[in-house]
């Protein structure tokens, strides 16, 4: 029997479940304060969150041993999550949260197509079957 532990899918299930507490957290957490400055605040969790976990599993690495196209990628990477968390916490701060995350995910019909237009992954039809009722599925859910 394989471990658990090395599965995506448990992975994915759990970074859904997370996903979904971030916005109810969010949502709650953002209701008197600015959502950039809670951005912010979050941001700073996060930063202290996974350099404990990363001593204390001792997987830090030095930056020199991270290849410079790493480096670039995680860059944009972190400035896309950023980008995305900011557009976020101000969308929970004017919307429903239970309108707001499914418009999130939105996200998963495009790294669909993203990940087939720049990395040249492939989708079977029902692969892409499925990611049209996410689409619909987001806007039977965002909109009244």
């Amino acid at each position: 029997m394989s471990n658990p532990l090395t599965s995506w899918y448990i992975w994915a299930i759990l970074s859904a479940v997370f996903a979904a507490l971030t916005a109810v957290f969010a949502k709650a957490g953002v209701e008197n304060i600015h959502s950039d400055f809670a951005t912010f605040l979050r941001t700073i969790v996060v930063i202290v969150a996974l350099g404990v976990l990363l001593i204390a599993t001792g997987k830090f690495q030095p930056l020199q041993s991270v290849s410079r196209k790493s480096l670039i990628f995680l860059t944009l990477s972190g400035l896309a999550t950023g980008a995305s968390w900011l557009c976020y916490f101000r969308a929970l701060k004017l919307g429903d949260a239970a309108r707001v995350a499914p418009v999130d995910k939105l996200s998963v019909v495009l790294v669909a197509v993203f990940s087939v237009l720049f990395l040249g992954e492939k989708l079977s039809a029902s692969n892409w079957g499925g990611v049209v009722l996410i689409a619909a599925g987001v806007l039977l859910v965002a909109f009244k």
